[in-house]
C-alpha cells in the first residue's frame, strides 16, 4: 500500500482536476463553480513508477462553526492529520490570495509535510503568481498544470523523499491490480472456466452502493457501517454530490462501499452540478454488484423510489430496500404491509427483494442490512449445474407442457443451461424460440426462482432456436 497523499486548497483552484490526472480517469466531479466537492474522496494514484493513495478534499473555508462550510473544513483537517503528505494548491493565474496566505499559516504549523503546488502555470500568465507563491514560506513552489498534465517530473521529484520513507513505494499497479476487480466485469465462459472465475470473483470486493433520495440518511448509514464521520452529514438535503467509494471489511469480506448523492425526478433537475452527480450516482450503480435503496419509514417506496429500483433490476444488479428512520416510523405494520405490496406488483420480476428495517442516527439494524446484502450477493452468484436444470426442465414440462401451437404439434423444448452468473442467466434451447408464449417463459422464470433459491435477484431468461443442420445458409 502506497503513502497517503492529501490535495487541499480553497475553492476552485484545480483540486479535483489534479485529483483525476494523478489517478488516471474522470472520478471526481470538476465544475467551474466554487465548493462542488464536500465530502473526502480517495483512491489508487501514481506517477511513473510511484504508487500512492490520493485524498481529494473539499474546498479550505475560513469557518469553524457548524455550518455546511464548517463541516466541510473538519473534513479537510482530518485529511491532513491522516495524510503522510500535502499537495497545497493555489491558482497561479489569481495569484496569492489572503485565503492562500492564511492557510499556509495554518500549515506551517502542521506536523504534516506540505508541497506547494501552482496551478495553472500553462503560458505565461501564471508567471506572476508563482514567483508570488515563494513569500508562502512552504518551500520552492512546483509549477503545473493539472488540466494539460504538465509539471508530473518535477511533482514526482518533490514527492520521492516521502515516498522513500514508506515501505508501500513500488510500481503503480503491482498491488492495487490485484486488489481490486476491473469494474463490471462478468464471467461469459463455459466449461471448467466457470469455477475457476467464480472462485476469482468470490476473492475480489464486494462493490456496494447506497442510493436513494436526497436526505434519506444514505451517508449517516456510510458512516455508522465505517464507524466515523468519513461522509458529510446534517439536515441539508443534497450534501452528497460525488459518488464515493470507502474500502471497509465486514465479517472478513472485503468490501467498496460506495455513497452516493440523492437522486431526484429528472423533471426537477436542471442545475447542472446536480446533473453531474445524477450521471455519477448513475454509473455507480452500474458499476455494482449490490445496490442498497434507502427510503424513509414514513415515505415508504414513492415513485422515485420505484424508478429506482427499476433501475437497478435493469442493470442486473442485486437490490436490497433499507427502510431507514424506523426509530420514528408512524403505523410500523401497516408500513411494512404497504411496502411488500408495492414490491409485489410493481416489481414482480423480482419477487423476494429483502427488506431491513433500520435507524442508522441509533445504530440499530445494520447488521441486519449487512447479513442481507451478502446473502443476496451469493444469490446472485449462483450457478446451477447443467444437470440440475434439465432434471428440473422435465418435471415442469410434465407438470405443465409447453402450448401447442399452429397445427397442435406442442413446442419442444430440447435443454437448458445456465450461461451466466451475476445476474443468473439461462438459454432454452428449441426449435420454436418465436413461437414461445410470454406466459409460459414467466411459468419457467418462476419455478427457476422458487427451485433453485433465487428470490430477490434478476433472472435473465433467453430461448434459442437451435440451428437445423440440413437447413440452407
Amino acid at each position: 500500500m502506497g503513502f497517503k497523499v492529501a490535495i487541499i486548497g480553497r475553492p476552485n483552484v484545480g483540486k479535483s482536476t489534479l485529483f483525476n490526472r494523478l489517478i488516471g480517469r474522470r472520478l471526481a466531479i470538476v465544475h467551474d463553480r466554487p465548493g462542488v466537492t464536500r465530502d473526502r474522496r480517495e483512491g489508487q494514484g501514481g506517477i511513473s513508477d510511484m504508487a500512492f493513495t490520493l485524498i481529494d478534499t473539499a474546498g479550505l473555508e475560513d469557518a469553524t462553526d457548524n455550518s455546511v462550510e464548517g463541516r466541510m473544513r473538519e473534513q479537510t483537517e482530518r485529511a491532513i492529520r491522516e495524510a503522510d503528505v500535502v499537495l497545497f494548491l493555489i491558482d497561479a493565474r489569481a495569484g496569492v490570495t489572503p485565503l492562500d496566505a492564511f492557510f499556509a499559516d495554518h500549515l506551517r504549523k502542521s506536523p504534516t509535510p506540505v508541497i506547494l503546488v501552482a496551478n495553472k502555470c500553462e503560458g505565461k500568465a501564471g508567471a506572476p503568481g508563482l514567483y508570488e507563491s515563494y513569500a508562502l514560506g512552504l518551500g520552492d513552489p512546483v509549477p503545473f498544470s493539472a488540466e494539460h498534465g504538465q509539471g508530473l517530473d518535477d511533482l514526482y521529484e518533490a514527492l520521492l523523499p516521502h515516498a522513500r520513507k514508506h515501505d508501500g513505494f513500488d510500481a503503480v499497479g503491482t498491488e492495487d491490480d490485484a486488489a481490486w476487480p476491473a469494474e463490471g466485469e462478468e464471467e461469459i465462459e463455459d466449461g471448467d472456466i466457470h469455477a475457476e472465475a467464480e472462485a476469482a470473483a468470490a476473492a475480489r470486493p464486494l462493490q456496494l452502493a447506497v442510493v436513494g433520495r436526497p436526505n434519506v440518511g444514505k451517508s449517516t448509514i456510510v458512516n455508522r457501517l465505517l464507524g466515523e464521520e468519513r461522509m458529510l452529514t446534517g439536515p441539508e438535503a443534497g450534501l452528497t454530490r460525488d459518488a464515493i467509494t470507502s474500502p471497509w471489511e465486514y465479517k472478513g469480506r472485503t468490501i467498496r462501499l460506495v455513497d452516493t448523492a440523492g437522486l431526484r425526478r429528472r423533471a426537477n433537475v436542471s442545475d447542472s452540478v446536480e446533473k453531474l452527480s445524477t450521471s455519477n450516482t448513475i454509473e455507480a450503480i452500474r458499476m455494482a454488484q449490490v445496490v442498497v435503496l434507502v427510503m424513509e419509514a414514513n415515505a415508504i417506496l414513492d415513485k422515485q423510489d420505484l424508478t429506482i429500483a427499476r433501475l437497478v433490476i435493469d442493470e442486473g444488479r442485486a437490490l436490497v430496500v433499507a427502510v431507514n428512520k424506523w426509530d420514528i416510523a408512524e403505523n410500523r405494520g401497516e408500513s411494512l404491509q404497504r411496502l411488500q405490496d408495492r414490491l409485489a406488483t410493481s416489481l414482480p420480476q423480482v419477487r423476494g427483494v429483502p427488506t431491513v428495517t433500520l435507524s442508522a442516527l441509533a445504530g440499530r439494524g445494520l447488521d441486519h442490512l449487512m447479513d442481507a446484502v451478502v446473502g443476496i450477493y451469493e444469490t446472485w452468484n449462483r450457478r446451477i449445474t447443467t444437470g440440475q436444470l434439465n432434471r428440473w426442465l422435465a418435471e415442469m414440462t410434465e407438470r405443465h407442457p409447453p402450448p401447442a401451437i399452429q397445427g397442435g404439434r406442442r413446442i419442444r423444448l430440447r435443454y437448458m443451461t445456465q450461461v451466466r452468473t451475476r445476474p443468473p442467466t439461462f438459454a432454452l434451447f428449441t426449435q420454436r424460440a418465436d413461437e414461445m408464449p410470454e406466459s409460459y417463459s414467466r411459468y419457467l422464470v418462476n419455478g427457476l426462482r422458487e427451485t433453485f433459491g433465487l428470490a430477490g435477484v434478476p433472472i435473465r431468461f433467453a430461448l434459442r432456436k437451435r440451428r437445423n443442420p440440413y437447413a440452407d445458409d
